[in-house]
């Protein structure tokens, strides 16, 4: 029996500057089997995939809860690592072709629960409120891209103030010092993730649930553009090399810059610990690593203090634009769901979840 029963919770998939971008598949890679749920809003995929994690949770089995980018109170899938078994939501925007090399794929079709002839009387207004969530997140995506154009001209202030030579002292010796740890002997498992998402009411993140367990916790600090990522680039690399199994959490609105580095066998993690998910220390180990302070010219802040306020603006501007697309397609996609949930005949909803909690089940009795 399985000693810990924890529930890990992250995203894979992000409503980011560069669209709807998604690590779904690498996250599924070595997993030997996976049913992969289709079926429209309000079909319950996401209550199933919770009923199915909490039933083998309690039965002792560690579980990931892989959350859904823009609903946080919705699932994309869960997987059972120990079992190498996932359920996952197989419809669009993450459709999931091919899954992984030599899993075992079982798809099952939720829509077969609906009542066609509800959903048709109702035909023009689920085209109607596709259309509306289609245009609202392409104005999402839209006004992120401009946001992250904005982000650039921030960070081209404090790159130009950069001190480059302290810049790669610094990162050498943050990776020489805080990794001063044995070679192990074996390949590293890398994982990619994201550990928050936009919401309409604003950003929400795991960072607390994911390292609160953790013995050793770096918060970095700095503005856009004093290396942060660069830093969390060189660090991972560092531990790669090292052999240790990684945890790598991009950033949701720009998924090539880094937002933590999280290594499980060392109980350690180094985060950027700015808005908007900005933390500070709370228990004992907890240390910061300063980056503007430690690289970039004195002043910076002052002598730019008109411009970035500019920048602030239009940025938050741009951003702000986009969380409210983001609201008008979640409440479209709620009216949505509600046509699907009156159309749905649960009973045989509820029959789908017993017969893979039996066939998991059958699979964890032979192991």
């Amino acid at each position: 029996m399985i000693l810990t029963t924890h529930i890990k919770k992250y995203f894979v998939c992000a409503n980011s500057s560069q669209g709807f971008y998604s690590l779904f598949q690498e996250n599924l890679v070595g997993l030997n089997l996976v049913f992969i749920l289709k079926g429209g809003p309000g079909s319950g995929k996401s209550t199933l995939m919770k009923r199915i994690g909490s039933h083998f949770h309690d039965l002792g089995y560690e579980i990931d809860f892989i959350y859904c980018s823009s609903d946080v109170e919705s699932l994309d899938g869960v997987i059972i690592p120990k079992l190498s078994v996932a359920i996952v939501d197989g419809t669009a925007p993450h459709v999931l072709e091919p899954i992984a090399p030599g899993a075992i794929e079982q798809y099952v079709n939720l829509g077969t629960a609906w009542n066609i002839d509800h959903l048709k009387t109702h035909r023009d207004e689920i085209l109607n409120l596709k259309k509306i969530i289609e245009e609202n997140y392409a104005t999402l995506y839209e006004a992120y891209g401009l946001a992250l154009a904005v982000h650039d001209e921030w960070e081209k202030i404090y790159i130009a103030n950069m001190d480059f030579e302290k810049a790669d002292a610094f990162r050498k010796l943050i990776c020489e010092t805080l990794l001063n740890y044995p070679k192990v002997d074996q390949k590293a498992t890398v994982k990619h993730r994201f550990f928050g998402t936009s919401t309409p009411n604003g950003a929400v993140d795991f960072i607390e649930h994911l390292t609160e367990p953790l013995a050793k916790r770096y918060f970095i600090k700095g503005r856009p553009g004093t290396g942060k990522s660069t830093l969390l680039k060189a660090i991972a690399t560092k531990a790669e090399s090292l052999g240790y199994d990684l945890e790598i959490y991009h950033c949701a609105f720009d998924p090539n810059s880094l937002d933590m580095v999280l290594i499980p066998s060392l109980s350690l993690c180094f985060f950027d610990s700015t808005a908007p998910h900005e933390y500070f220390p709370t228990k004992e180990g907890d240390e910061f690593i300063d980056m503007y302070k430690a690289i970039i010219k004195p002043g910076t802040d002052e002598a730019h203090e008109t411009e970035l306020a500019e920048i602030s603006r239009r940025y938050e501007e741009e951003v702000k634009r986009g969380l409210a697309a983001l609201k008008v397609a979640k409440e479209a996609h709620a009216q949505l769901e509600k046509i699907y949930i009156a159309a749905t005949d649960f009973e045989i909803i509820e029959g789908f979840f017993q017969q893979i909690k039996t066939n998991i089940e059958t699979l964890a009795s032979k192991s």
